[in-house]
């Protein structure tokens, strides 16, 4: 049985079961928490290292490559775990060059900053938070327009407030993350279209809506005044033959989740809340992961309480896939509409998945 990636307690050492179990699976999302020491070899290797694995009492392991090093360990020269530190700082200053920079910063500047060559920062930095150091940079810049449109006197106060350089690269720049222009934004939707629909199917009511970006909204026991109170000044509209694609495709994402069609989605969310979205729709139908296991591999092992408050932003049920999301004691956790409803399509995707 696999066991999860979420870390123990800290305590002198790693427990050696658990972190045995990691390394034995070469597991590359816990690189960088600790590391292995062969005491036959007197090397210590981080748990991705590809080399073959050694016999369970020949191996000792220490949280820190510090800790390895005082005990008369040297690093593997192969998968070189003393790198793994450094790279997770570096991400770490990135981010925050970014997050306080008051301009965009390019690639080039970026990596001189942290000291690495701007191929392989590049390289680390996808690695690590799942998207390139420019569409984090985006995002973040998206996040605080969305923010600055609802606090600003007006949309040209707020495109300079989150520091663009002008309407022109606003616009440019959250193309796809806000999912409407700006003004409407700003305005509960004013000047957008969302057609909807509740329709019965195998799971109860379920309510779809969507802009001409696509959907927006899938979610069960709910009705158009939940769109109301989102967009007041929205031009919301019952039914439609542009919904009836994306219905049909709603209902056979449902009933069918391992082949499930490939729907047009307008969801917007932080750099954080779109990694995991991304990871949630990585998990195959008839399987499951922790909430520690999501956080891992996103790369954000510690950050297992935000995965979980990213799961539960999720607007679109069943297309990105929450319900796939359990607890590391093997109980269900939440489920915004309802655990007997997860649970259900749950079972539903078990069995499918044995049958095939």
């Amino acid at each position: 049985m696999k066991m999860p990636n979420i870390l123990p307690q800290r305590s002198s050492e790693p427990d050696a079961d658990w972190a045995f179990d990691a390394f034995d699976r070469r597991d590359r999302t816990l690189d960088g928490q600790f590391v292995g020491a062969v005491k036959t070899t007197g090397i210590y290797c981080k748990p991705s290292c590809p080399a073959r694995r050694p016999l369970r009492k020949n191996v000792a392991f220490f949280w820190r490559v510090e800790d390895a090093r005082a005990a008369g360990y040297r690093a593997c020269m192969r998968c070189k775990p003393d790198e793994v530190g450094r790279d997770r700082e570096a991400i770490i200053a990135a981010l925050k060059l970014i997050e306080e920079a008051e301009h965009t910063m390019s690639l080039e500047d970026l990596a001189a900053a942290v000291d690495y060559a701007p191929h392989h920062f590049h390289r680390l930095f996808k690695r690590d938070t799942g998207v390139t150091p420019a569409a984090y940079a985006r995002s973040l810049q998206a996040k605080r327009a969305a923010a600055a449109l609802d606090n600003e006197g007006t949309v040209i106060q707020a495109i300079y407030a989150a520091g663009y350089s002008g309407p022109s690269r606003f616009y440019a720049n959250t193309k796809g993350h806000l999912g409407m222009t700006p003004s409407a934004w700003k305005n509960g939707g004013a000047g957008v279209e969302i057609r909807w629909a509740v329709v019965d199917t195998i799971l109860g009511k379920m309510l779809l809506a969507a802009t001409a970006t696509g959907i927006c909204r899938l979610s069960f026991d709910e009705d158009e005044t939940v769109l109301q109170r989102r967009f007041p000044n929205a031009d919301i509209i019952s039914g439609g033959s542009a919904l009836e694609h994306l219905i049909t495709g709603a209902i056979a994402a449902i009933e069918n989740p391992a082949q499930m069609p490939d729907l047009p989605l307008d969801v917007a969310g932080t750099v954080f809340q779109q990694a995991i979205w991304n990871e949630l729709r990585r998990i195959p139908a008839g399987e499951t992961r922790t909430y520690a296991d999501i956080a891992a591999a996103v790369g954000s092992p510690n950050a297992v309480r935000a995965a979980g408050g990213a799961n539960g932003a999720n607007n679109v049920a069943v297309l990105i896939p929450c319900h796939r999301v359990i607890r590391s004691d093997g109980t269900l956790g939440g489920y915004a509409y309802g655990l007997e409803r997860k649970q259900a399509l749950l079972d539903k995707e078990l069995a499918q998945k044995r049958l095939l």
